[in-house]
């Protein structure tokens, strides 16, 4: 497939009652994107979060419950997402959250964990590797789990979590597996970290000749201690080409505001840019002086 159509959220986390109210919330989030044209909806970092309201106001408003709870119901939500995803023919995103490991001490810990579900109803996952100071301040852990990129009708899709974006490495293994797409949910506080994160995404749809997809949260959620204030605009990113974008900016998001960003990108263009374009820096990236070819394993995952 050549030309996709991508909608990334702008998403706002709520304190909604409960998962029923999750669920209505997330049909027409996903209704509206379909609805739209779109192939492939991008939902953000720790969006999850939002279903703790539900578990009530003591749970939610309590960082250790509110991970806990959030983490034994994602089998819920990532049901939810594949009925969507199945109804309306498009691949999900589903927004990260805590997911639950249990150590050789016994102890219950979490990763943080995003899912990407196809029509099909296949789901495959991918854990953040480096973590930020809040997470190693909540608890969360850095994975020890494989890098992914998934086989899937619109084309092999890697997925790099907010911070895990800035490290060039981690990508540039992804798009060596034949990454065409780098999916970027994000959830940071202040708009000196969304543009940290923008710029990784630009970065790294440059070095790598390949599109990158931008999912932050937005918006005040005072009842959580996790994701309490959130800033950012979504958006999606390519090489810096003629014909393809001058600015490297597909589509972006007016900051802050709960809104689908949509942009139509053309993998069959962007891959001939690796042969024939004004600059090939994906191609060149072995003339770097000390360059060698990463030996990371990916996992290849199959979502057909």
């Amino acid at each position: 497939m050549a030309l996709i159509r991508i909608a990334a959220a702008q998403y706002p986390p709520e304190a909604l009652p409960s998962l029923g109210a999750y669920r209505d919330k997330l049909a027409r989030w996903v209704a509206e994107a379909a609805g739209n044209g779109a192939e492939l909806l991008v939902f953000p970092e720790y969006g999850a979060m939002e279903y703790a309201a539900a578990a009530g106001a003591a749970v939610a408003g309590d960082l250790a419950a509110s991970l806990a709870a959030v983490s034994d119901a994602l089998a819920e939500m990532d049901a939810a997402h594949a009925d969507l995803a199945r109804r309306h023919g498009v691949h999900i995103l589903a927004a990260s959250g805590p997911s639950a490991r249990d150590g050789e001490d016994g102890q219950r810990r979490y990763v943080n964990a995003a899912r990407l579900i196809a029509p099909s109803g296949k789901i495959g996952q991918q854990e953040k590797l480096i973590m930020t100071p809040f997470e190693r301040d909540w608890g969360i852990s850095g994975s020890t789990a494989p890098l992914n990129v998934f086989e899937t009708a619109l084309g092999r899709i890697g997925i790099a979590i907010c911070y895990d974006s800035e490290f060039p490495l981690l990508v540039r293994a992804q798009a060596e597996a034949g990454a065409a797409i780098v999916l970027i949910p994000s959830c940071t506080e202040f708009v000196s970290g969304f543009h940290r994160v923008r710029t990784a995404a630009l970065a790294r749809a440059l070095e790598n000749t390949c599109v990158t997809v931008l999912s932050p949260t937005v918006g005040e959620a005072t009842w959580s201690p996790a994701i309490d204030y959130n800033s950012g605009a979504a958006g999606v990113y390519v090489p810096s080409e003629r014909g393809v974008s001058d600015t490297g900016v597909l589509a972006e998001g007016e900051l802050n505001r709960p809104q689908w960003v949509y942009a139509d990108a053309d993998l069959a263009r962007i891959a001939a840019v690796k042969a024939t374009g004004e600059m090939r820096n994906a191609a060149d990236w072995m003339l770097q002086p000390g360059a060698t070819t990463l030996r990371r394993h990916v996992e290849i995952g199959d979502l057909m």
